[in-house]
C-alpha cells in the first residue's frame, strides 16, 4: 500500500516515490547550506541527512548536490526537485493546518524594519495568508530600536529587526536569531569608485546599525568618506547605488540586477555580519507560524543569493 506520506512520481526513475520526510531534508540541507547545519536543525546525525539525500537521490534517479570540500551547489535537477519540493511541502503543511483546526483569528501586529518589510515579507505574508485567511495583519515598518520600544510599550506582538553587533540602543531584548549573512558595500556594475576620493555613501539617518556599521569600518581603515545621500527609504539608498552616485552598505542576500559587491580591490574594508531576529513579545500559534516563514524564506534566499555568484 502507498505510504501517506509520500507521492507518486509517475517515472520510469522511481517505481519509488517522493517522500516528504526525505523531500523535508532535502530542503533544510539547502536552505542551510550544509549537511551538519541542516542535522542540527532536523535533530538528526549528518550521517542520517546524508542517508536521506542518498535515498532522495536514488529514487528520483538523478544527482541533486554537487558537494566539495569548501561549498555545496544544486544540480539542474536539484533545482528542478527544490522547487516542487517547497511547494509540496507547503501544501502538506497547509492540508494538516486544515485538518486539525490550527488555523488562526484574531489581529497579529507586526514590526519590521524596512529590509524585511521590503524584500522578505510581502512573500511571507502571501503564504501566511494561504495559511490563516481569518488572521489581519497590522504592520508598522520602522528602524528596529524604535520598533523594540514600541513592543515594550505593548504595542507589536513581533518585531523583524537587524543588528550588526549587539550595541546600546536602549531596549534589553533577546530575540531569537533567525539567520546571519555578510553585510556588503554595493554599488552601480557601470560606474567606477575613484579610490583617492572620500567614498561616497548613501545611508540611512541615525540610529542605523548599517550606518554605524560601515562608518567604523571605513575609521578603522582612515578611508576618507562623505555622506552624499541620506533617506529614510531603502529603495532610495538602493537607487542612489544603481545610479552610480553612492555606495550602500546591504545585506548580500540584497544585492539585485545592476549592483555589485565592492571589496578590499576597491581600496574598501570588510564589513561585519548582519543578524537578522524575530523579537517575540508573547508567544501565540499566529506569532510561531510567522517567524517559522519569515526564517524559512530568509535562508532560503540567503542560499539561493550565495549560490548565484
Amino acid at each position: 500500500m502507498q505510504s501517506a506520506n509520500s507521492i507518486e512520481t509517475g517515472s520510469a526513475a522511481g517505481s519509488s516515490s517522493l517522500d516528504i520526510v526525505l523531500l523535508r531534508t532535502f530542503l533544510q540541507v539547502v536552505d542551510a547550506g550544509g549537511f551538519a547545519l541542516a542535522g542540527d536543525q532536523l535533530a538528526l546525525t549528518p550521517s542520517a541527512v546524508s542517508g536521506h539525500i542518498r535515498r532522495l537521490e536514488e529514487g528520483v534517479g538523478a544527482k541533486l548536490l554537487a558537494r566539495t570540500t569548501r561549498r555545496l551547489d544544486l544540480t539542474q535537477a536539484g533545482e528542478t526537485l527544490y522547487m516542487y519540493a517547497r511547494n509540496i511541502v507547503d501544501l502538506e503543511r497547509e492540508a494538516r493546518a486544515k485538518l486539525h483546526g490550527d488555523a488562526v483569528h484574531g489581529r497579529l501586529r507586526v514590526g519590521a524594519s524596512e529590509d524585511f518589510a521590503g524584500t522578505w515579507l510581502p512573500q511571507v505574508l502571501q503564504t501566511f495568508r494561504r495559511w490563516h485567511p481569518d488572521a489581519t495583519i497590522e504592520l508598522k515598518v520602522g528602524i528596529t530600536a524604535d520598533l523594540l520600544r514600541q513592543q515594550a510599550r505593548g504595542k507589536l506582538d513581533v518585531v523583524f529587526g537587524k543588528q550588526c553587533t549587539r550595541i546600546g540602543d536602549g531596549t534589553s531584548d533577546e530575540g531569537a536569531l533567525l539567520w546571519a549573512e555578510p553585510l556588503v558595500w554595493a554599488y552601480s556594475q557601470a560606474a567606477g569608485l575613484e579610490l583617492d576620493a572620500p567614498v561616497p555613501l548613501a545611508v540611512f539617518p541615525d540610529p542605523c546599525v548599517y550606518r554605524e556599521s560601515a562608518l567604523a569600518a571605513l575609521a578603522a581603515q582612515a578611508r576618507p568618506w562623505r555622506i552624499a545621500f541620506e533617506s529614510g527609504s531603502m529603495a532610495g539608498c538602493v537607487a542612489a547605488a544603481l545610479a552610480g552616485f553612492a555606495v550602500t552598505p546591504l545585506a548580500r542576500s540584497q544585492l539585485r540586477d545592476g549592483l555589485r559587491e565592492l571589496d578590499a580591490a576597491d581600496g574598501l574594508p570588510e564589513l561585519p555580519d548582519v543578524q537578522f531576529y524575530a523579537f517575540v513579545r508573547k508567544v501565540a500559534p499566529a506569532v510561531t507560524a510567522l517567524v517559522k516563514a519569515v526564517c524559512e524564506l530568509g535562508t532560503k534566499n540567503r542560499f539561493a543569493g550565495a549560490a548565484s555568484r
